[in-house]
């Protein structure tokens, strides 16, 4: 009733002033409209002269103007950077906006009309015609620091996108020419239409090679899009990829759906379906082969916060019958912190198996299984405490879990004796049975206890006890690895050493290393073969130095010995030189003893071996004063200037860092500061003498003394 009587109390007063309202928007619109053309002049000379002065552009542009009440036409445009190619040539251009959200400041195309028009991309050495696209301009740049909200950051990015969508879209002929010094090639878009939300294009790769076709549906004012991209009766080619960076890259289509793009709360939600089909993949670094994914899909839920951004749990990657649940999230700032989990529970065996991409797991390619399987992961790092990293990876079988059919590769062959072919550089080496019709093989029966016992101290304390991995050597890794920014530290147990040595090939690429684990799980899980036999065949086929495989040839190479006969102090050297065997001859003096640096090995490895009640405890370096190198290798031996530039310390689980014992160091890194274990290691004597002299000091007073020693 009051509102009622308020109306009727100022209804000649509301009346007025509405009506002068409208009248003054009428007076502005009719103003505007009168001078739009000389506004448009404006703006156009306003934009000429900036691509000049800010980008050294120069553009020309025969004839422009109003077509109806919101689109402005444009005729003959031409832009050409300074003392370069043509950048862009367009005949025909039109562009509608929408009025209602410009009275609010939005700009939103309403339509976009584009005819005959090339654009022309060229770069010759190190000059390109598009290289002001990558010019900051200072003015318009809006300075940010790490307290940016990326929720919101997003969702003006994301809008202001769809925004330039348009409702009507019309090109036609609209060619883009790519010349780079390796690469050439031209896609023409020879038809492009939005007509009532649908889409629909035709594009051309070299004018015939390829047809390519973008269609689907989009309705930018509610953030939905349903995209699809695929080529007339071949793949979709990226030549741009091969020519640029090696890779190839191909597919028969590509689906993109956003269902939703909103705030919630602090956050930005997009809600949406990423679907391929025959996906191929060729790259060195990924995979030896062609790798294959024949229909993939991820249902994902993105969450960008104030400093984060993050894959939620709620989304499932799809690969054929195959599901996991991701939870991905990346927190951005001072404190950089890196999140991974991923869980696979309930899921039927064959279906994993089957879902691997063709020509990434060559060996298991073909295997068929029984049962169902279960993997869940765990990893978080924070970059500021990279030392308490935590890594958890779990893959379990249900209990009826079981290979019915092995596929390339039979992961049982080592239980009898088979070929092993080491490989350098891509090329066999040489033909090697692993058994007694090899008169170098050797049963671990009559292998030295010593040299069993020192190699499991240096290399995996815990084979015997394990299931093919130590979770804590990986999480080690890690942290050493991220504070190292480069690989420092590996986490190989023996079982990995083995299966990398006798069922994958030596090229060096993600494909392997996951395929590496994947065997071993199914060797140490199934228990297709013993340990003993797994530590057997393993100190039969592993490199001891150059085209030295297995412990037969090892002892009688090194010391004319057989492996049964070695010394402590043997023992101890051939473990050393296992992770860098080629270098195994720049330990040695000419005389034939070792370089004196290694008692620090020696005694480490030695403490921990007594410690363990392999051996006696021993006050003189646990043999090495004994170790003496075969005469005729003394020959051999060039001059080296191999030192260690510190030691390694043990974790709680009985492994440690000897990667420094096992590589050469570079000459400049011998500058560094010696570490308090180099210390303890060093007698007295030699602190002295080294406090007074420099290391290259050294290096050539030991040069001069093999001088002296080789003239008399």
């Amino acid at each position: 009733m009051k509102k009622n009587s308020f109306f009727k109390k100022y209804k000649k007063t509301i009346i007025i002033a509405a009506s002068c309202v409208v009248l003054a928007l009428s007076i502005g619109v009719v103003l505007i409209y009168q001078k739009r053309d000389a506004i448009l002049k404006s703006a156009v000379q306003k934009g000429i002269i900036k691509a000049k002065s800010t980008y050294n552009l120069n553009v020309k542009i025969a004839s422009y103007g109003f077509s109806g009440l919101s689109s402005v036409y444009f005729n003959a445009i031409d832009v050409v950077p300074q003392d370069k190619e043509k950048l862009a040539s367009i005949n025909d251009l039109t562009v509608g906006v929408k009025l209602w959200p410009l009275l609010f400041g939005n700009i939103k195309i309403a339509e976009l009309a584009i005819h005959n028009a090339t654009i022309s991309l060229v770069k010759k050495d190190t000059i390109s015609n598009y290289d002001f696209l990558f010019k900051k301009d200072t003015k318009d740049t809006v300075k940010t620091d790490s307290k940016a909200d990326l929720s919101e950051l997003a969702n003006k990015l994301l809008s202001q996108t769809l925004d330039k969508i348009p409702d009507d879209l019309d090109v036609k002929n609209f060619l883009i020419k790519f010349d780079h010094d390796t690469t050439q090639f031209n896609v023409l878009a020879e038809s492009a239409t939005i007509n009532g939300g649908e889409v629909n294009s035709t594009i051309k790769l070299n004018t015939n090679q390829a047809v390519w076709h973008v269609a689907g549906t989009a309705n930018p004012s509610k953030q939905q899009l349903d995209l699809k991209f695929y080529a007339d009766n071949k793949k979709v080619e990226v030549p741009y990829l091969f020519g640029k960076y090696g890779l190839k890259l191909s597919f028969d289509t590509v689906r993109t759906i956003m269902t939703s793009a909103e705030r919630e709360g602090d956050n930005f939600e997009i809600e949406g379906t990423w679907y391929v089909r025959n996906l191929l993949i060729n790259h060195p670094r990924i995979a030896a082969k062609d790798v294959i994914v024949k229909t993939g899909s991820i249902d994902a839920k993105m969450l960008i916060g104030k400093n984060y951004i993050a894959l939620d749990s709620s989304s499932i990657v799809s690969l054929g019958n195959a599901q996991i649940n991701p939870f991905v999230k990346i927190t951005l700032g001072e404190k950089k912190i890196y999140e991974l989990k991923v869980n696979a529970y309930d899921q039927v065996a064959q279906h994993i198996f089957d879902a691997f991409p063709i020509g990434l797991f060559e060996s298991l390619e073909g295997i068929k299984v029984q049962g169902k399987l279960d993997y869940a992961l765990n990893f978080h790092l924070d970059a500021a405490k990279p030392e308490k990293v935590i890594f958890n990876s779990t893959l379990t079988g249900s209990d009826d879990f079981k290979i019915l059919k092995f596929g390339e590769t039979n992961f049982q062959k080592i239980n009898s004796s088979f070929v092993y072919t080491p490989y350098e550089k891509g090329k066999p080496v040489r033909d090697i049975i692993i058994g007694p019709e090899n008169p170098n093989y050797t049963p671990i029966t009559s292998i030295s206890p010593n040299i069993k016992n020192a190699l499991l101290t240096s290399e995996d304390p815990s084979f015997y006890n394990h299931k093919g991995f130590v979770e804590e050597s990986i999480r080690q890794s890690i942290a050493t690895n991220f504070k190292a920014k480069s690989f420092k530290r590996g986490g190989s147990t023996i079982s990995m050493q083995l299966v990398k040595n006798v069922y994958l090939s030596r090229n060096k690429n993600l494909a392997r290393k996951f395929e590496e684990i994947l065997i071993v799980w199914l060797i140490e899980n199934q228990h297709l073969t013993s340990k003993s036999r797994m530590y057997e065949v393993y100190l039969n086929v592993i490199e001891w130095g150059r085209n030295v495989y297995g412990i037969g040839e090892a002892s009688r190479y090194y010391f004319s010995k057989s492996p049964a006969e070695l010394t402590i102090g043997e023992a101890i050297y051939l473990a050393h030189i296992v992770p860098k065997p080629k270098s195994s001859l720049y330990s040695w003096q000419p005389n034939g003893g070792l370089k004196y640096y290694l008692t620090g090995y020696f005694n480490l490895i030695g403490r921990l071996m007594a410690r363990r009640g392999y051996i006696e405890q021993d006050s003189s370096n646990y043999g090495f004063y004994n170790v003496r190198l075969r005469e005729s290798l003394r020959k051999q031996i060039a001059p080296s200037d191999y030192l260690p530039d510190s030691l390694a310390e043990e974790d709680e689980n009985g492994f440690f860092n000897l990667d420094i014992f096992n590589r050469r160091t570079p000459k400049d890194s011998l500058e560094k500061k010696e570490t308090f274990l180099k210390k303890i290691f060093t007698p007295e004597q030699q602190k002295v003498d080294s406090l007074s002299k420099t290391p290259k000091e050294l290096r050539q007073e030991r040069r001069d003394k093999r001088k002296e020693s080789q003239k008399d």
